[in-house]
């Protein structure tokens, strides 16, 4: 991700070296009135990266995409990987955070196992330094 940034490798690992790592398991189960109800509303991550299974490949999960949702379809065996708000604020927006949520449905249970990955709690947080140059200022202003 850094060389295809032209990222120096240290403005990252200083971030995420010491970094945080949590789970989440989600059970959707099947809904009487699946379009009454929201597994989980829209939001965007607050991590860096976000790495989810789709358990047991029931559709559910949606991304935002050019203002409509967009169902991420279960493949067999595949991991999805979400840029999180840590991540946009670092790549000075190059790459985005991704809008998303999960729906219900009718028949079926849905499963899905997130893992997130955060920077250490102390870390100098702004876009890189790297990626600021006289042409491209910060997006994003250092806290």
């Amino acid at each position: 991700m850094t060389k295809a940034l032209g990222m120096k490798l240290e403005d990252m690992t200083m971030l995420f070296q010491e970094g945080l790592q949590s789970m989440r398991m989600n059970n959707y189960p099947p809904c009487p009135q699946p379009k009454l109800v929201m597994g989980l509303r829209p939001h965007s991550d607050a991590a860096g990266l976000t790495v989810v299974l789709q358990g047991n490949e029931v559709e559910g999960l949606q991304i935002k995409k050019a203002g409509a949702w967009v169902p991420v379809v279960p493949l067999p065996n595949a991991f999805i990987v979400n840029v999180g708000d840590i991540l946009e604020i670092v790549t000075n927006g190059i790459y985005k955070s991704v809008e998303h949520r999960a729906t219900v449905n009718l028949h079926s249970e849905r499963l899905s196992i997130a893992t997130f990955f955060s920077p250490k709690l102390d870390g100098d947080m702004g876009p890189a330094p790297s990626l600021i140059t006289p042409r491209k200022s910060g997006n994003f202003q250092k806290n």
